[in-house]
């Protein structure tokens, strides 16, 4: 017995040694071959060594293309014509055959019939060969986010073939996140090892991340079959992987909190761009705006123009469409205010039935001019994709964004009402309208410009909402009656109560919706809001003025 083990000991020497041999002189011939060459060896060779050697070849070389040319092949879009002499080609489908390139540069080749190119075949053994190589290649890459993501593949796709490449890149890597995530990799490959410390490393390796699919690997190794044999075997293990599991649902539970305030900032910060213009119309002029909310609509169209005016600067637009939405809000408002609702000052009933029928018409003029069909709008390329913490918690850059923006507005508003001669009338008018009138103040225009730069920040809104969700004649609908019971919770006029209510209304909806659904969570502080009113009619932040006096 001895004697059989010492001598497969040296047959898989001897082995090895054939293969460090074989992959050195591939190094060596890439080298010395041009890459003509190494393509015309390719295309000839038939056997799997002859075509492992050339792929290997091909992988080790300096050639730039070489790993769009193993990409091509693994995939089965390698070809060659079949013109002599035979030239390696990138192949696609197309009605009257193939659309060909070179692999050699690139340059299109035009398209031929069916039988002028001949497929470069590959089999099993030569797949899992091109994964490992490719897998090889993209984390010795030189860029940190290409072998971060090449490493996050491997995860989602463990196979042992990757092994190696994995363990000579854990070797070399100087990024800790890359190296978290390699690791996480060959963890997911070692815990289906026959070996039981291999696989306790592998189940430590989970225990720093809080990924997913490895919580649903550890969970199901404490699955019980109808025998009430566990799915996993091994005591030891087990345990091992319970243990990680349950320390990896408890910091899930924690970021799950995080994640829902974070949304509900966001629920909060579009309540707070919704209600803020209505707070200023509603607290200076006591006017039930209706239409506030297809002031909303309008800025969105606005955004949806501007996109289609500039369609190669999509990454611009949004900058553009702020200040252009602002404007067309903002005159549509003042044209509202000066046509109708200064003929129906003390009489809020009517303005707001007044309003009820500006907003209709306006929503029609909108399904007249753009269809009643719902439109999108593209997010700049800086808005999209999220900012990833960790497997239990990502981030949406355009929530974050509409976060940061809701407050840049609340901040440029606050200094306008407090700073300037305008924001000086504002405030007087809302104080003591016959006064300021006595005192030489226009209260007729500084009502058209309160009501202007309501409608204007309602505008802004709108673009913020085109990057949540599709335009459409109905958009400003979802909101107007949220709008109003954040102004009402807040504080009638008062814009910290209305920061204050939009943000605390955003998160507790969040934070009821996984045990209510969505509608019941509405339901709920609604209730809440009514209860609350007939304590405090004036709010949370009451603001001294004329009409909570009267």
């Amino acid at each position: 017995m001895a004697a059989l083990a010492q001598a497969d000991m040296a047959t898989d020497s001897v082995v090895q040694g054939a293969q460090i041999e074989s992959a050195d002189s591939a190094i060596e011939a890439s080298a010395e071959m041009s890459v003509e060459e190494v393509f015309a060896e390719l295309i000839a060779a038939r056997s799997t060594s002859a075509k492992t050697d050339t792929i290997q070849k091909i992988a080790n070389s300096d050639f730039p293309q070489a790993q769009t040319v193993l990409q091509a092949l693994q995939e089965g879009e390698l070809y060659y014509t079949k013109a002599k002499p035979p030239v390696l080609v990138f192949a696609v489908n197309h009605p009257d055959g193939y659309s060909i390139s070179s692999a050699l540069n690139g340059e299109d080749l035009g398209v031929v019939g069916l039988r002028d190119v001949r497929k470069v075949s590959i089999n099993n053994a030569l797949r899992n060969l091109l994964r490992g190589l490719l897998a090889e290649m993209a984390l010795r890459s030189e860029s940190v986010d290409v072998r971060l993501q090449a490493a996050k593949n491997l995860i989602r796709s463990p196979a042992e073939e990757y092994l190696p490449a994995i363990e000579k890149a854990i070797a070399n890597e100087t990024s800790d996140k890359v190296l978290v995530s390699l690791r996480l990799a060959e963890g997911m490959i070692n815990i289906n090892s026959d070996e039981q410390t291999k696989r306790l490393a592998a189940i430590e390796a989970f225990s720093d991340t809080l990924d997913s699919d490895v919580m649903s690997l550890l969970a199901g190794m404490q699955i019980q079959d109808a025998d009430g044999n566990y799915q996993e075997s091994d005591e030891v293990v087990r345990l091992a992987a319970a243990e990680v599991l349950r320390d990896m649902k408890a910091q899930a539970q924690l970021y799950k909190i995080v994640e829902n305030t974070f949304f509900g900032l966001s629920l909060g910060s579009v309540l707070l761009l919704t209600a803020v213009g209505l707070a200023i119309t509603f607290g200076v002029m006591g006017v039930i705006n209706m239409a506030h909310g297809e002031m909303m609509m309008l800025g969105a169209y606005t955004t949806y123009v501007i996109q289609l005016i500039m369609p190669n600067y999509i990454d611009y637009s949004i900058i553009v469409a702020i200040p252009a939405a602002f404007l067309v809000s903002g005159l549509v408002g003042i044209i509202i205010e000066r046509g109708i609702i200064r003929h129906l000052y003390g009489r809020p009933l009517e303005t707001l039935l007044a309003t009820f029928g500006v907003s209709l018409i306006l929503q029609q003029a909108v399904r007249s001019i753009f269809s009643p069909l719902n439109k999108s709008v593209t997010a700049p390329s800086w808005l999209s994709g999220s900012w990833e913490i960790n497997g239990a918690l990502s981030l949406t850059y355009n929530r974050l964004y509409i976060i940061v923006f809701s407050l840049v507005v609340l901040a440029l508003l606050l200094f306008v009402l407090k700073k300037t001669f305008v924001g000086l009338q504002m405030r007087a008018v809302t104080q003591n309208r016959a006064m300021a009138n006595s005192m030489g103040i226009r209260t007729g225009w500084v009502d058209a410009l309160t009501f202007g730069l309501g409608s204007g920040i309602a505008g802004i809104a709108g673009v913020a909402l085109s990057q949540l969700t599709n335009v459409g004649p109905n958009l400003g609908q979802s909101y107007i009656i949220d709008s109003f019971m954040v102004v009402v919770f807040g504080g009638v006029g008062n814009l910290f109560g209305t920061f204050f209510a939009a943000m605390s209304l955003g998160v507790a909806n969040k934070f009821l919706e996984p045990f209510a659904g969505a509608v019941l969570a509405k339901i709920f502080v609604l209730v809440f809001i009514i209860l609350f009113i007939q304590w405090r009619p004036r709010g949370l932040f009451a603001l001294k003025g004329r009409f909570v006096e009267d």
